[in-house]
């Protein structure tokens, strides 16, 4: 059995070739992005959005500027109501980014990513949380808490961020820093630094 399926993908291969699919594939990106582009408070010119992007919400207050690209499952959820919590959050991508496969980028607040900046998958930014580490907040299930923020992500020009990293609520990453794999960023990082650990710390000030 397992024979004769890689003999009918060998076969698949000449009717369907990987360069037809990547075609394929750009077209939908394409179609994709146009039908979702006017639904954000502004979004770049060749600017695209991968067609699996599995969620985006709250795409009013969303920016994304030029020549970025949006990779596929990455969610995007700017919440301004959250159980009847009024919230007035925005995000917003500059030019020529890319975001990695399965980001996670959400704000009740501010996220400001500058320009140029690339991930690496699975990275979470976040500018909140389930309520905060009070005692008589934890006999309440985590998802009826209200949200909460200490502050806006500020994420500036040529930053690059690995695989699996967490940048939290209320931190400001300098220009031209590397952000290493599964670092969990909680503290200001001064421009042109390395950092890498759980919590991040500087590695190298180039």
């Amino acid at each position: 059995m397992t024979k004769l399926f890689l003999f009918i993908g060998y076969i698949f291969s000449w009717v369907y070739p990987v360069k037809a699919h990547r075609r394929i594939q750009s077209i939908k990106n394409l179609l994709y992005t146009g039908w979702y582009s006017r639904y954000f408070a502004a979004f770049g010119q060749d600017s695209r959005i991968a067609s699996c992007a599995s969620l985006i919400k709250g795409m009013e207050y969303i920016t994304i500027g030029e020549h970025t690209y949006i990779s596929k499952g990455v969610q995007l959820t700017a919440w301004d109501n959250y159980r009847g919590q009024l919230l007035n959050p925005e995000i917003r991508i500059g030019d020529g980014c890319s975001i990695g496969e399965d980001n996670h980028i959400t704000a009740i607040d501010k996220i400001i990513i500058g320009n140029h900046v690339l991930t690496g998958k699975k990275v979470l930014i976040t500018d909140n949380a389930h309520g905060i580490s009070s005692k008589n907040l934890l006999d309440i299930p985590p998802s009826e808490r209200q949200l909460s923020s200490k502050g806006a992500v500020i994420i500036e020009d040529n930053v690059w961020i690995g695989e699996k990293a967490s940048i939290l609520p209320g931190v400001h990453i300098g220009k031209g820093c590397i952000i290493g794999a599964n670092a969990v960023v909680t503290r200001d990082i001064p421009p042109y630094s390395v950092v890498g650990g759980n919590p991040a710390r500087i590695i190298k000030s180039l």
